[in-house]
């Protein structure tokens, strides 16, 4: 009974927990396959102890960047919108991956090559932001992980 008792005990002090810290990892960017075409990051945001959102996505080594989604549309034909923001839960996890939410990067610059790693700055409505480091994978190459 008593050990019935810590068990309960340690899973209702774990539930009051504080979460963790707003975070971001598993960043890549993966590059055009024609050039002068835009690339995409992607990346995993997981939530802090409060609601956040994402508001924008910037780097260096691209001129722009837009928050995307890519959804299927009318006949199932893949379609893609543009993003205001993305909500991120309170100790949830928010992913962009291909197929799904991304960042549009446009006009890449030409000294950016497979291999290298470029920065990702993630923007917040909290006034957060987060600087992560993206793995450049080339348009033909595996995902990070694959």
């Amino acid at each position: 009974m008593r050990r019935f008792s810590a068990i309960v005990t340690v899973a209702a002090l774990s539930a009051c927990a504080p979460k963790g810290e707003l975070s971001a990892s598993n960043a890549w960017v993966r590059l055009p396959a024609v050039s002068g075409q835009p690339g995409a990051a992607y990346f995993t945001v997981q939530g802090g102890a409060a609601a956040d959102t994402l508001l924008a996505v910037s780097t260096p080594a691209a001129l722009k960047a837009e928050l995307h989604e890519s959804m299927k549309g009318d006949h199932g034909m893949m379609a893609m919108a543009p993003l205001k923001d993305v909500a991120v839960p309170a100790g949830g996890k928010l992913e962009f991956a291909p197929g799904g939410r991304h960042v549009m990067l446009h006009s890449i610059g030409p000294a950016v090559k497979s291999g290298q790693k470029i920065p990702l700055t993630l923007s917040f409505a909290s006034g957060k932001t987060l600087r992560i480091e993206a793995n450049v994978v080339g348009a033909g190459d595996p995902a990070p992980g694959s």
